[in-house]
């Protein structure tokens, strides 16, 4: 199974249609594993697409690059539910060789796609932190470093909500393209006591060649316009 049908499935089980839940509570911790040595012992840290079996376990994984590395050993997590499938995710490993890698610790990057903005029912604009943009080597993703102000109370369970917003993919005159995006957040009422970094992936549309991309976040200092260009 391809990342866009996990998505696609994945997004079909929530409530709430076309958001992608970001579960502060359940995301604060990772599955580690004991650090090893091995001829490139230095641990790097990458966001990575991560191949998972038939038995839910991380067998090897791709960097954004294009290099494909086989994990030794394999490696598990409690947000791995489904089976031969493949996953965005933040991994930290020590390279073993040129094609293996022994995995240390990784965690679940949600992976939003963008979705036309007249099919979202709801558009809320809570502000957000944002710390990082970039555009992943491939050009397959548009990766954000989040700051999302969080905390806990007795009748709320941490869960804020993320979307993408696609208000429309222009076809200029001089034969370029444009998209504009718009990046929704739902604070859900999470008390705002401290600061959570958080990784996401925006899955970039495959069926055209975009040649800028307008993304617009709303920040606690007002709408924070990015342009990229594949």
């Amino acid at each position: 199974m391809s990342i866009r049908k996990h998505i696609i499935k994945w997004m079909a089980m929530t409530a709430l249609p076309f958001y992608f839940f970001i579960f502060l509570l359940l995301s604060c911790t990772t599955d580690s594993y004991d650090k090893g040595q091995g001829k490139y012992s230095l641990m790097q840290a990458e966001l990575v697409d991560l191949s998972i079996n038939s038995e839910k376990e991380a067998t090897a994984f791709t960097l954004d690059d294009g290099n494909r590395f086989t994990l030794t050993p394999y490696a598990t997590a409690k947000w791995i539910e489904t089976a031969d499938t493949t996953y965005r995710a933040v991994l930290y490993y020590n390279q073993v060789s040129e094609t293996t890698a022994e995995p240390v610790s990784l965690g679940a990057v949600p992976t939003l796609r963008a979705v036309k903005h007249w099919q979202l029912g709801q558009q809320p604009e809570d502000p957000i932190g944002i710390e990082s943009a970039w555009l992943s080597k491939n050009r397959k993703y548009l990766n954000l470093g989040l700051l999302l102000k969080t905390g806990q109370a007795d009748d709320n369970d941490g869960t804020q909500k993320v979307a993408l917003a696609q208000d429309t993919i222009r076809h200029n005159d001089d034969q370029t393209c444009t998209a504009v995006f718009r990046l929704l957040h739902d604070q859900c009422g999470v008390p705002q006591y401290y600061t959570s970094r958080r990784f996401i992936s925006i899955l970039l549309p495959d069926t055209v060649k975009l040649d800028t991309i307008r993304l617009t976040i709303p920040t606690y200092d007002g709408q924070l316009e990015r342009i990229f260009l594949p």
